[in-house]
């Protein structure tokens, strides 16, 4: 309000002292205007961060570790994901696991005599050769044997030095599709 006033002052009647100040009071009147605009969204950058807080301590469940575990989880808590990684590899290669999550395999409903009868019914899918397109043939093998990245690049440099099952006891239908799908990679695939 005070600004609008402001602006409708006649200067012609004024001395020079007076419209100093009443410039300096319009100029203060513009000052408080920017002054509540920045206070305002001030206001609503806190009011967001508020909201992520409260969204933040929503989703972080509270997991209660068992009191002979807690320093275990204290010292994993502490360590770099550097150190973790190379915790990770470590205890794969000491107990013969792996963190990938695997694909598990049902067992064979056909009964030997189905079996006598149509001849093979499951067969393993051996890749023998990779070909031009290796990034493509990796990403394949990472999805039919569902491990992680680096463990379907090792088994694809396995190939090199001789060929490598990438699925057992798959039956015709399935094997035959896997056996698609890496030929439209470009690598060589073998049905056994």
């Amino acid at each position: 309000m005070q600004l609008k006033k402001i602006n409708k002052i006649n200067y012609k009647n004024m001395t020079t002292e007076e419209i100093k100040k009443e410039e300096e009071v319009k100029g203060e009147v513009e000052v408080k205007e920017e002054v509540k605009e920045e206070v305002k969204e001030e206001v609503k950058k806190e009011e967001v961060k508020e909201e992520v807080k409260e969204e933040v301590k929503e989703e972080k469940k509270e997991i209660e570790v068992p009191s002979k575990f807690k320093s275990l989880v204290k010292e994993i808590e502490e360590m770099s994901v550097l150190d973790l990684a190379e915790l990770v590899k470590l205890l794969e290669e000491k107990f013969g696991v792996s963190a990938a999550p695997q694909m598990v395999a049902g067992a064979p409903v056909a009964g030997a005599a189905e079996e006598a009868s149509e001849g093979k019914s499951t067969f393993s899918v051996v890749l023998t050769a990779i070909g031009d397109k290796k990034i493509q043939v990796i990403k394949t093998i990472r999805d039919v044997t569902k491990k992680g990245l680096k463990d379907s690049k090792d088994l694809a440099d396995a190939i090199d030095t001789e060929p490598q099952v990438i699925k057992e006891n798959a039956k015709k239908e399935e094997a035959e599709e896997i056996k698609k799908l890496f030929e439209d990679a470009g690598a060589k695939v073998e049905l056994k």
